[in-house]
């Protein structure tokens, strides 16, 4: 059999086994880090003898001035990745990935990462397909469902969930602004509802689940509190990616990007096409909150 017709994963499904996901509906998102990660030590070596990741991003249609930007960065094939999604967020998927890959001759790559690839998209589209309420089973006992009880104001038996205005994304290094968002947002005028990790769920269930639950239902925006420090967190790195293949190319305005401290990183390039809001700017520093409450109130 030609190699760049042998599908991804472990082969043919056993009869009674799952089909295997439809990658061309999966977006770049789904990979995790760890798979990201190999993707790089596969793509980043230059040698002439395999397709490398400036092969890919002329594929991609990168010009040539964008490919010696991303030759500065110190893993260039994560990083055209991710402003890959951000560029083309409804055609970024992994399908589209592997068959570039396939096209380039990368038949190593799809060997090694073939199952681990395809089980990051099964899991994706799990999280994605988890029902909004358990069926009926023939008990006269009220079921509690699985998401609810997660926050502190939650009904145990499901009822009335607790919703929020805003998911605020930040790492543990950036409380200290977080407070004050809390004390400018809620505790004012604009009588805002902030759904902050730290203090508003409970202990006890799966982290990546309960995020995606209040990100995707619960939580009509979200807050992304930048720093040097946000980009050092794989979970922030989750839920931002999480929420941007909720609302492609930031159509909804869904996502709302803060830029908390002054930066030695460069700022994030999946979130560079998003509007950002400057806390750090002392010009702009006074219209700061008012800004940030009425994009949060809007619907």
């Amino acid at each position: 059999m030609d190699p760049a017709t042998v599908p991804v994963g472990s082969g043919s499904p056993r009869p009674g086994s799952p089909a295997p996901p439809d990658l061309e509906a999966v977006p770049l998102v789904a990979l995790n880090f760890a798979v990201r990660r190999r993707l790089g030590l596969y793509l980043n070596p230059r040698a002439p003898v395999a397709a490398d990741w400036t092969a890919l991003a002329e594929e991609l249609g990168y010009e040539y001035l964008e490919i010696r930007h991303l030759e500065a960065q110190q893993d260039p094939a994560a990083r055209l990745l991710e402003d890959w999604q951000g560029r083309c967020p409804g055609g970024a998927t992994v399908g589209r990935l592997l068959a570039l890959l396939r096209a380039l001759g990368r038949h190593d790559i799809l060997a090694d990462l073939g199952d681990r690839i395809e089980e990051d998209c099964k899991k994706y589209l799990q999280r994605k397909e988890q029902p909004l309420q358990v069926p009926a089973v023939d008990s006269s006992v009220p079921k509690t469902l699985e998401m609810s009880g997660i926050t502190t104001r939650d009904d145990p038996y499901g009822n009335t969930p607790e919703l929020f205005d805003a998911f605020i994304c930040y790492c543990q290094k950036d409380i200290h602004f977080v407070q004050e968002m809390i004390r400018e947002l809620e505790q004012t005028a604009f009588k805002l509802k902030l759904c902050v990790f730290d203090r508003d769920v409970l202990p006890g269930s799966c982290v990546w689940s309960i995020t995606s639950e209040l990100i995707e239902r619960r939580c009509r925006k979200m807050v992304v509190v930048i720093s040097d420090d946000y980009l050092d967190s794989n979970e922030c790195d989750f839920q931002t990616k999480f929420a941007l293949s909720l609302s492609p190319g930031a159509r909804h305005k869904r996502l709302i990007p803060v830029k908390s401290k002054s930066m030695k990183k460069e700022f994030p390039s999946i979130l560079r096409f998003i509007t950002v809001c400057d806390y750090t700017n002392p010009c702009t520093k006074k219209w700061f909150w008012i800004r940030l409450a009425k994009s949060l109130l809007l619907p």
